[in-house]
């Protein structure tokens, strides 16, 4: 399998759509997987004509199980390296960087790098019934430095319990603590779900839904004080913009609005 067969990358109608299609092996993240979606992220930026993504996997029970483990044990027996050491981006940190807006459509259980996958999006649908966990300390032997984003998203105490034990959870759990957006029934349910909030974003004045997303993950980043000055900064160029007058416009002419992203 090549990596472009790895992860599927299509785009319609200025939604793009990132399917890891590993399900033989639970949608894994191996060294071709990995390096495809770092640069499907670089294109995803770099196409004006994508207002959004949505990150989702092939239908087999897990939306990503995790480092490909079974190459990573090869890896090291025939090359006697370690498998990060061949990935472009091992903890995936180009993806927190994207300036569109990226829906999870989860569509199965997610543990360990699915688990980082989902943080890294911005919205997340989930599937009734499935299971969240970070499973590295019970059964990769390794860490989840990625995973510091969700003392910002979830309470400390479960965040230290998922870290410390390895344990599976429900994911209805993480919807009551509001790290789910919303829980489908069925697979085909979570892609539709998913689909409906990517249009909507789409239709939005482009460089407003940008500047949220990065005004929001900044103030993360740096606290409210020092966030709500940068938001102001960040927000400059959209209340400059033609859209920034084409809204009022468009509103007083009772006519729906047509964004230019400029």
């Amino acid at each position: 399998m090549s990596s472009n067969d790895a992860v599927l990358y299509q785009v319609d109608n200025g939604i793009a759509t990132v399917t890891i299609n590993r399900p033989e092996h639970r949608n894994s993240l191996s060294v071709d997987a990995t390096n495809r979606l770092y640069e499907i992220w670089e294109q995803v930026d770099a196409d004006d004509g994508v207002r959004v993504a949505i990150l989702t996997s092939a239908d087999c029970g897990t939306f990503c199980a995790g480092l490909d483990l079974k190459e990573a044990a090869r890896v090291k027996k025939e090359q006697n390296v370690d498998i990060l050491s061949l990935m472009k981006d091992p903890f995936h940190s180009r993806m927190r960087q994207v300036r569109k807006p990226i829906v999870a459509a989860m569509t199965g259980h997610l543990m360990a790098g699915g688990m980082m996958l989902s943080l890294n999006c911005d919205l997340r649908v989930g599937l009734a019934g499935t299971q969240v966990g970070i499973t590295e300390t019970r059964i990769a032997g390794r860490g989840s430095p990625w995973g510091i984003p969700l003392l910002w998203m979830l309470p400390q105490p479960m965040f230290m319990e998922m870290v410390l034990t390895g344990e599976l959870y429900p994911i209805e759990r993480f919807e009551q603590l509001g790290f789910i957006n919303y829980l489908e029934p069925t697979p085909d349910a979570v892609r539709a779900r998913a689909q409906k909030l990517a249009a909507r974003i789409r239709d939005n004045a482009p460089l407003s839904v940008m500047a949220g997303k990065e005004a929001i993950l900044t103030a993360m980043s740096v606290g409210c004080d020092m966030g709500l000055q940068l938001a102001n900064r960040i927000y400059r160029e959209v209340y400059a913009s033609e859209d920034a007058q084409e809204g009022p416009r468009a509103f007083a002419e009772k006519r729906a609005p047509v964004w230019k992203g400029r």
